[in-house]
Order: structure tokens, then C-alpha cells, then sequence
């Protein structure tokens, strides 16, 4: 007889009931609520969600709320803090949690979940830095989801199924996890004789089992146990399941207990430019695929995360101005000084091999030679290139390389041709190329052009940083190193950026910072601040397709200035200084605002001032006439007489 799944029955059912159940703590005002990709949960849609209500129970504020649904049952759903409007406030991080309930429930029968809210600690664990690469090793385990028939006449009202759910990302091989509690059914806190968990797939692992009525409350606690025999306890307190004697109660709880409690995880890492990790192999510079031997010396080393400086193309002046990192070209193309011209082709001419042991001993100085290294780069891969275009260029490799990236790829090469032929990357001295357009740039890139050769080389060359890039960060994964790339602020004035989406950037502003202790005059890093209102009009399409980008080869970034994706420092595009810049966005407050607060005193916080003691101290003798001269005096202190103009 086919298997029928965990439940059995042999009437067929109408529709049972679904009890929510989840202990939260709310303030004044705020509720919780259900949402989920049903309609009677709402569609995704919170307004129309499922409203729980609160009932306090010990130390503890519990949130129910009970809907009929119809048989086998499924859907995905998540909790909400909605205020009396529903309107949003926060909601539980992590994936969407899913149901679907077991085949054959018994009609009338109520399901209960226990649930517990995902944290944001909780759903860390779930990006793919842990998922696809640290804990990676660890998810090997075949799925096996829990097997049981369970009739109606097993599951009688002097007993209670419990589904033993817990999330644990860390099991090393040979580690099973069990619940061991109060119950014979839990080993009598005897690990050995536990309640053995099976894993389902992303962390979860769980059990069923069928518990006496008389047995409960139950307390219980999960714990790793290994093939050694040796165990380890979730750490806190003991968990505990009651429920009441009346025979009304469900005989179904599903329990989602969240994470196994125990020590949080700790690792360590390396941050490093990319032009540093030398090697035997590289030519003036640290290059792409010199990061397999930084990974195994983190591996070695104990080290989990490799981090490195931007390494996108910088080419804007075509000088060593170009070697600070953080002012792009482009935010998608990589930087070809970081090409390992050995691995171009398997066939290298002998004349070639030669110039690049030259170009070795030339270029492996103490310090790297930016100009020096970036010119030998490119006439050594120009020479390889020309001997083996056709062959590359119609590879299988190259055109899905060119079909995924021709977005970005195209404007890229186009602008680094016109950069050449202008001498220059002030797009706004590109005469009719100035104002870009589709039109004109399939014209630049047409395979009729005279210059098509060169196109294809700026393809060419991206084309192998890609291959190397993502040799390094496919073997950093499988060594379990999390490869974490850095995300500049902004991008150059004079980029292929600005060129193709000069929209979606303010170019008469710059982004710096304030004067502070380490900078009296402030900074100004020269980049256009972001125009946010045009951007959001595509959804920060713009956005997704860089961090798209990066997320081919990295696992994790690092934002740089994420304080400025707030408020920016923004000044004049003809500023030298920081000094005459404002804050973007700047939200005064009112002076309402501040009474509400209990301040009073305006001219106390907003006439600037000196006291007589000061101008004794700095001017001497003098102080009379500096104050007679540069100051107004204004109660017991004084103001100084220009700033009093202004206001």
C-alpha cells in the first residue's frame, strides 16, 4: 500500500483548524500580525493580514490567532508589528517561514505552532558567507525528512504529537542532533536515549514524536551528539512545553524553536589591496589568481575571511593617479592590472614567454611601479591577442561571458576606445559622443568599425579577469574563505557611469566630509553625489546590477562611508576644500520640535559667543580694545560682530 505521508485517515476531511501561536512583547499601541501567500493570510498583502491577539501567560505576552483552512494546507508566512492602522513597523528578519499541513489531519482537528521570532542574528547565519561557504562543509548531511503513519487511533486524546523543530547551522560531520527532556519519549534527559532529529535541508532539523498527556509540562533542551559518544547541551535556560487538561486541547503542536542555543560562532580574517598579495608568479603586482595562495595560508592560519581593497578599473587619467582604488571607471569592469599574463593562453609564443620573464625581473620591486606595470601588461596581452582572437572571441566561453555582461560591457569598451582617441575621459571634450546614446555606441562597437579590433580587446581583457577572478573566488569557496569584496562611495566624475547614466548623479556637486579633528579644512573626494529620486524610479536598477556583479566573486561586502547612503556630505563641484559643504539630505528641526523636548533657550544654542575671561586670557592687556573693535557685547558675553550681520 502507497505510503500516504504522516498522517492517515479514513474519512476524508473538509477543513481544519490552524492556531498561530508566538510569545512577543509589544509597546502601547503595536500588534502583531500574520501575513502570508494565501489569501486568508493576506497575500502578501499586511493590510489584509491576520491580526493575533495578546494574552499575557506568566513573564511572558502571547500573541494567538485561529482561521479555518482546508485540507493539505500550505503556505509561506511571516509575523509582522503593525500599528492600529496596520501599518508596518518592523517584521521578523530571516527567509519566510513554511507550512504545509500533514496529509490527512483528521477533520475538526485544530494544528497548533509554536513559533518564536527570527532575530536579525538569526538570519545572519542564512546569508550565503556562512550558507554557501563557512558552514558549507558542514550541510552535507543527506535530507531525510521524518518518516511516520501515524492513524488516528495511534494519536488518542490522552496523547499529543509534538514536532521537535530547531535551526542549527553548525553540525559537523559524524554530529547528529537530538532533544533530550522530562519525558520517557525524550530519554529521560538521558542523551543516549533522546529523541534523534532528522535534517531537512537549509539548517533544520526535526523529529515527531507522540507524547502522553500525563507527561506534560515537559521541559527539554537540544544538544549535538557525536559519534564519540561525547555531547554538547544548548546553553540557557530549559525549554518548556505545558498544556492544559482539557480534552478540547489540540493533540497536533508543531514546535519552530528557533536556533540551538550555544556559544555564537567567531572568525577571523585579512584585509588587504588586492596589488599587495605578490607572489613568484605575478609581473610588477599582486594579481587575480596570486589569492589561491593567500587563501591557503588563511586556511592554515585559522583565518575565515579574506577582505580587499576596490578592484574595479581606475584607468580615468591613464597615470599613477589611477592607483588609488576608490575613484572607478567603471563599477563593473575589473582592473586589468591585476591579469596574469601567464595564463592568457596554454600556447604562449616563445618570444612572448621571454618578454615576460623580462617584464618579471624588470618590474618585482619593493614598491609597484603602476605606470611601468600597466603599460608592459597591455602590449604583452595585445600581442597575445591578435595571434589568437578568432579563437577566443568565438569560444562558447566568451559568448555566455558576452551575452551576461554586454550591458555594461559594451559602454565600457566604447569609452575606453574614445578615452584613447580623445586623449582624455572628460566625456564632455567628446565632441558628438558627448551625450551618449544606444545609437551611437552600436555604431562605436559595430563590427564595421575600423577599430572593432580594439573593442575587442577591452572585452578580451575583461573577458580573462573574469576566468581568473572567478578561479580564485570558486577556490576560496570550496577552502571555506569567504571572499569579501569593498564597495566605494562613488564613482569618477569622468566615468563610464557618469557617461551613460549622467541622470542618475548630481555633476554639479561633490562628495566629501565635514572639518573634524583630523581634517580642518574637511575632505572633498571629488565624486557626484548620488541623485536617489532619480534612481528609485527603476527601482535602483542601477544598484542591483552592480551589487549583481559583485556578487559573482564575492560573499560579502564592505560598504564603504555607509553613513554617506544617509546623509551625504555634499559640496559645490568648484569647491578645493570641505569647508562650504552641507548635509544632503538636511531635515531641520522645528522649533516646536525642540520645546517638545523641553528646550527653551534658542539664543543660548544659536548665538555663537565668547565670555570676558576668554579674550583676558588670549589678548592680554588688550582685551579691552578687541572687544571694543570685533565685538558686541550682549549680556554677560560677546558676540562677534560679523556673524551677528548674518543673522
Amino acid at each position: 500500500m502507497a505510503n500516504q505521508g504522516l498522517f492517515s485517515a479514513a474519512k476524508s476531511m473538509k477543513s481544519v483548524k490552524l492556531k498561530f501561536r508566538i510569545p512577543y512583547f509589544t509597546e502601547w499601541g503595536q500588534s502583531l500580525l500574520v501575513c502570508g501567500s494565501e489569501p486568508m493570510l493576506g497575500s502578501w498583502n499586511v493590510k489584509k493580514g491576520l491580526l493575533l491577539s495578546p494574552v499575557h501567560q506568566d513573564d511572558q505576552l502571547i500573541w494567538t490567532a485561529t482561521i479555518a483552512v482546508p485540507c493539505q494546507f500550505s503556505c509561506g508566512y511571516r509575523y509582522y508589528v503593525v500599528d492600529d492602522a496596520k501599518n508596518v513597523l518592523r517584521w521578523e528578519m530571516g527567509n519566510e517561514r513554511r507550512l504545509s499541513i500533514p496529509h490527512l489531519l483528521p477533520e475538526g482537528h485544530t494544528l497548533e505552532l509554536h513559533d518564536l521570532w527570527q532575530t536579525g542574528a538569526d538570519a545572519l547565519l542564512f546569508r550565503s558567507a556562512f550558507k554557501d561557504v563557512i558552514f558549507c562543509k558542514n550541510s552535507t548531511f543527506n535530507i531525510d525528512r521524518p518518516e511516520a503513519i501515524l492513524h488516528d487511533e495511534l494519536v488518542q486524546q490522552e496523547s499529543i504529537l509534538v514536532r521537535f523543530k530547531i535551526c542549527c547551522p553548525n553540525v559537523q560531520e559524524g554530529t547528529s542532533v537530538y532533544v533530550i527532556g522530562s519525558s520517557t519519549k525524550l530519554g529521560n534527559w538521558k542523551v543516549q536515549d533522546g529523541l534523534k532529529l532528522h535534517y531537512t535541508g537549509e539548517y533544520i532539523w526535526e523529529a515527531y514524536c507522540v507524547i502522553p498527556r500525563g507527561d506534560f509540562p515537559i521541559r527539554y533542551k537540544y544538544c549535538k551528539y557525536g559519534k564519540n559518544g561525547c555531547f554538547s547541551l544548548e546553553v540557557g535556560s530549559t525549554r518548556e512545553l505545558s498544556v492544559n487538561s482539557s480534552k478540547s486541547q489540540s493533540q497536533y503542536i508543531f514546535l519552530s524553536d528557533g536556533m540551538l542555543r550555544e556559544m555564537p560562532w567567531r572568525g577571523c580574517g585579512v584585509a588587504v589591496p588586492m596589488f599587495s598579495v605578490r607572489s613568484e608568479d605575478d609581473i610588477g603586482v599582486g594579481e587575480f589568481l596570486d589569492l589561491k595562495l593567500l587563501v591557503d595560508w588563511a586556511v592554515e592560519s585559522g583565518f575565515h575571511l579574506v577582505q580587499l581593497l576596490p578592484i574595479n578599473d581606475t584607468s580615468v587619467h591613464r597615470m599613477w593617479w589611477d592607483s588609488y582604488p576608490y575613484s572607478s571607471l567603471s563599477v563593473f569592469a575589473l582592473h586589468p592590472l591585476y591579469l596574469r599574463l601567464q595564463a592568457l593562453s596554454k600556447n604562449l609564443p616563445e618570444d612572448v614567454k621571454s618578454e615576460i620573464r623580462n617584464a618579471k625581473e624588470r618590474l618585482d620591486g619593493k614598491d609597484v611601479d603602476y605606470e611601468a606595470t600597466m603599460a608592459t601588461k597591455f602590449s604583452i596581452a595585445k600581442k597575445v591577442f591578435m595571434q589568437e582572437k578568432d579563437l577566443i572571441l568565438n569560444s562558447s566561453s566568451f559568448h555566455n561571458f558576452f551575452s551576461e555582461n554586454e550591458d555594461w560591457l559594451k559602454p565600457y569598451a566604447a569609452f575606453c576606445f574614445l578615452r584613447d582617441f580623445f586623449e582624455t575621459s572628460d566625456h564632455s571634450q567628446w565632441g558628438c559622443f558627448s551625450n551618449y546614446s544606444k545609437d551611437k555606441l552600436e555604431k562605436l562597437v559595430s563590427k564595421d568599425a575600423l577599430h572593432y579590433d580594439t573593442i575587442c580587446f577591452h572585452y578580451y581583457i575583461q573577458f580573462h579577469l573574469h576566468l581568473q577572478l572567478s578561479e580564485a573566488a570558486e577556490y576560496a569557496r570550496a577552502k571555506g574563505v569567504v571572499l569579501k569584496g569593498d564597495l566605494p562611495i562613488g564613482v569618477d566624475r569622468n566615468s563610464v557611469d557618469t557617461w551613460v547614466y549622467p541622470t542618475l548623479f548630481r555633476m554639479n556637486t561633490s562628495t566629501g566630509a565635514p572639518p573634524d579633528y583630523f581634517a580642518k579644512n574637511g575632505q572633498n573626494w571629488g565624486f557626484p553625489t548620488y541623485n536617489w529620486e532619480e534612481m528609485s524610479k527603476d527601482n535602483y536598477g542601477w544598484w542591483r546590477a552592480r551589487l549583481t556583479q559583485m556578487g559573482k566573486y564575492f560573499t560579502a561586502y564592505r560598504i564603504d562611508h555607509i553613513l554617506g547612503f544617509f546623509r551625504i556630505w555634499e559640496l559645490p563641484d568648484h569647491a578645493m576644500t570641505g569647508l562650504i559643504g552641507k548635509f544632503r539630505p538636511s531635515i531641520p528641526l522645528s522649533q516646536e520640535e525642540l520645546e517638545r523636548e523641553g528646550i527653551w533657550d534658542f539664543d543660548r544654542l544659536t548665538r555663537p559667543y565668547v565670555r570676558k575671561e576668554f579674550l583676558q586670557e588670549n589678548f592680554g592687556d588688550s582685551w579691552i580694545l578687541i572687544a571694543a573693535n570685533f565685538f558686541k557685547e550682549y549680556l554677560d558675553r560677546y558676540e562677534v560682530m560679523f556673524i551677528l550681520h548674518f543673522l
